[in-house]
C-alpha cells in the first residue's frame, strides 16, 4: 500500500541520516603540542579572551538589577542597551544605522474563558482548550442549541453542509474525515488522507464562510494535544509579528474533550451515532440539532510588544560580501514573584563570551589583522519564547541571507553537567549536518589550540532532547546555512532562580571562547567559502 510504502521509505531515510552524523566523544590528542606562538595573530588575539573579561560582562548581565532579562520586560531592554554600549565602546559598526533591530511580538492570552453546559462548568485546559490569538472577543455568549455537523467538510466529493444553514449557530464537528473503512478515505478513495484532515484551518474557514458563531472541534486526545502545544496555551504567550489582523481571521473555536462533547449531545447520543455510521456507510451527512443550555466566555487580549536584537559588525577585506554570524541569545525567564531567574549560564555565559570574542576580532582588525570575511555578532531576544528573535533576523536579515557563510552559535557554556567530571569538554552540535568543512575546521582548531573533549552525543538525530532544534542556530540551518552550536549541557539549576554567577566556571568559559574564536577565525579567513554538502533540515 502507498501509505505503508511511504513509512518504509521514511524509516530507511531516517536510518541513513542517523548514520551520517557523528555522535561519539572525540578525545583530544594530548601528545601533540599546542600551537602557542604569540607572534601568530590568531593566537595573540585568541588569548585576549579571558575569564576575567567575561566575568565582568556577566556580573552586569546576570545581576538582579536586570531582573532575569525576560523578553518584552525592562530587564531585557537594559541588557540590550548594555550590549549595544559595549559594541559602541569596541568600535564595532552597525549594519543599518543602529545596533538595534526592532522585533515585533504579539502577547496574547485570556482574561477569562469558560464553558457551561446545562449549568455544569467545564474547565479550560482540562475539558477544552482554545488559542486566544484567533478569537474576536466574545463575552457572555449563550445559545440554546448546538448543531452537530459531522466532520465540518464542504467538498464536491462529500459535504456536511449541503442543504443546511449554520448562520449564527454553535457548530460541533469531529476532527479528521469520513473513512469507508479503517484504511480508505471517502474523499480520496485511498489510504492517503485529504487536506480536510491535515488542515483544521480549512474546516474553520468554511464554518466562518457559512456564518457559524463558534466551532467546537471534538478531540479524542485533548490532553495529548495540550502537551504538544503547551507553550502556546499555558498562560500568556508571545508570538512573532503583529497578529492583530488574525484576531478575526477564523471563527471563534475550541478543541473539546469527548466528555464535554457527550454532555452537549446528551439524550441525542443514539441519533448522533446513527448519523456517523451513515456517513461511513453511504457518505451522506445529516445535521443533528442538540438542544442544550450552552454558555461561554471567551474574553481575550492582544498586546503588541517590541523587543530588540542587538547587532555589531566588523567589515571584512577582500571577501567582505561574505559574512560569518556569531550568535547567542541574551534573554531569559525574568521574574516570578520575588524569584529572579538570572540566567547566568542560560545564556549570560554565551552572551558575555560573544562580547569578548567580538572585542578580540576588533583588536585584531585595529592591529592590521582584520578578517577577510565580514563578521556579524548577533545577540538575539525571544529565544526562550521559541527561537523568535533569531527567526525574526533570518526572515529580516540586515545582510543578504545568501551571503551568510555559517552561523556559530553559543548557548550555555559555563557549567559542567552530570555526564562529565571536569570542565575540559564542550558539546558540539550540528557541525557536520550541512558542511563537512565546518566540522573539520572546528576539530582542527581544537587539536591545534585548545584540545578539549568534543562531545557529539547531542548531535545524533536520535537524541531525545532534540537540542539541534532548540537553539538559535536552527533558524540558519533550516535555511541551508551551515551552523555549529557550542553547549555545555543542562544542570540542576537550568531554568531555576539558582542559575547564578558564582556557579560559573570561568576557566572553562575562557577555553571554550578561545575555541570558538579559532573556529570563527578560520571560517572568516580561509580562501574558499565552506561547501554545503549536507541535508537541509
Amino acid at each position: 500500500m502507498k501509505y505503508l510504502s511511504l513509512i518504509v521509505i521514511c524509516l530507511l531515510t531516517i536510518n541513513t541520516n542517523y548514520a551520517q552524523y557523528v555522535s561519539h566523544i572525540q578525545e583530544p590528542d594530548t601528545t601533540k603540542a599546542l600551537l602557542n606562538d604569540m607572534n601568530d595573530p590568531r593566537i595573540k588575539f585568541a588569548n585576549s579572551i579571558t575569564g576575567e573579561d567575561i566575568k565582568a560582562h556577566l556580573s552586569v548581565i546576570a545581576s538582579d538589577e536586570y531582573e532575569g532579562r525576560e523578553t518584552g520586560e525592562k530587564g531585557n531592554d537594559m541588557a540590550a542597551d548594555y550590549i549595544a554600549a559595549q559594541f559602541k565602546k569596541m568600535g564595532l559598526a552597525t549594519t543599518e544605522g543602529s545596533y538595534f533591530q526592532p522585533v515585533v511580538f504579539s502577547s496574547t492570552g485570556w482574561n477569562d474563558t469558560e464553558i457551561y453546559v446545562n449549568g455544569e462548568r467545564f474547565k479550560h485546559l482540562w475539558d477544552y482548550l482554545a488559542y486566544p490569538v484567533s478569537y474576536e472577543n466574545m463575552q457572555d455568549f449563550s445559545s440554546e442549541e448546538v448543531m452537530f455537523m459531522g466532520y465540518g467538510i464542504d467538498d464536491s466529493r462529500y459535504s456536511d453542509y449541503a442543504g443546511k444553514s449554520v448562520q449564527g449557530k454553535v457548530v460541533m464537528i469531529y476532527l479528521g474525515e469520513p473513512m469507508i473503512n479503517e484504511t480508505t478515505s471517502r474523499l480520496t478513495g485511498t489510504a492517503e488522507l485529504s487536506d480536510w484532515s491535515t488542515s483544521v484551518d480549512k474546516k474553520l474557514a468554511v464554518a466562518k464562510a457559512k456564518g457559524a458563531k463558534l466551532v467546537l472541534l471534538v478531540s479524542n486526545d485533548l490532553k495529548g494535544f495540550l502537551m504538544e502545544n503547551r507553550k502556546y496555551l499555558l498562560g500568556g504567550s508571545l508570538q512573532l509579528g503583529d497578529k492583530r489582523e488574525e484576531m478575526g481571521r477564523m471563527p471563534a473555536h475550541a478543541y473539546v474533550s469527548t466528555t464535554l462533547a457527550e454532555a452537549i449531545i446528551g439524550s441525542k447520543k443514539a441519533k448522533v451515532t446513527k448519523v456517523v455510521k451513515k456517513i461511513a456507510k453511504k457518505g451522506k451527512s445529516k445535521g443533528v440539532k442538540l438542544k442544550t443550555d450552552f454558555k461561554g466566555e471567551f474574553d481575550n487580549y492582544l498586546n503588541l510588544l517590541e523587543g530588540r536584537n542587538v547587532l555589531g559588525f566588523i567589515e571584512g577585506s577582500d571577501l567582505k560580501e561574505e559574512v560569518i554570524v556569531v550568535s547567542a541569545h541574551y534573554d531569559h525567564l525574568g521574574k516570578r514573584g520575588n524569584d529572579i531567574f538570572n540566567g547566568a549560564d542560560d545564556n549570560g555565559s554565551g552572551t558575555s563570551t560573544v562580547l569578548d570574542i567580538a572585542q578580540a576580532f576588533k583588536l585584531a582588525k585595529e592591529a592590521g589583522n582584520g578578517p577577510r570575511r565580514s563578521l556579524l555578532f548577533l545577540l538575539v531576544t525571544g529565544e526562550e519564547k521559541g527561537l523568535l528573535g533569531s527567526q525574526w533576523y533570518a526572515e529580516n536579515p540586515t545582510v543578504p541571507i545568501e551571503n551568510i557563510v555559517a552561523d556559530v552559535n553559543v548557548d550555555m557554556i559555563g557549567r559542567i553537567d552530570d555526564e562529565h567530571t571536569d570542565g575540559n569538554y564542550v558539546y558540539v552540535i550540528g557541525s557536520d549536518r550541512l558542511s563537512t568543512d565546518l566540522h573539520k575546521i572546528n576539530e582542527e582548531a581544537n587539536n591545534n589550540y585548545t584540545q578539549m573533549a568534543l562531545d557529539y552525543t547531542y548531535n545524533s538525530e536520535e537524541d531525545p532532547n532534540r537540542y539541534y532544534y532548540r537553539s538559535d542556530h536552527y533558524n540558519f540551518a533550516v535555511r541551508g546555512i551551515p551552523a555549529i552550536f557550542f553547549f555545555s549541557g543542562v544542570h540542576k539549576d537550568y531554568h531555576r532562580p539558582s542559575d547564578t554567577i558564582e556557579k560559573i566556571l570561568f576557566d572553562k568559559v575562557e577555553k571554550t571562547g578561545r575555541l570558538i574564536f579559532h573556529t570563527t577565525w578560520e571560517l572568516a579567513n580561509r580562501d574558499e567559502r565552506i561547501i554545503v554538502d549536507g541535508i537541509q533540515p
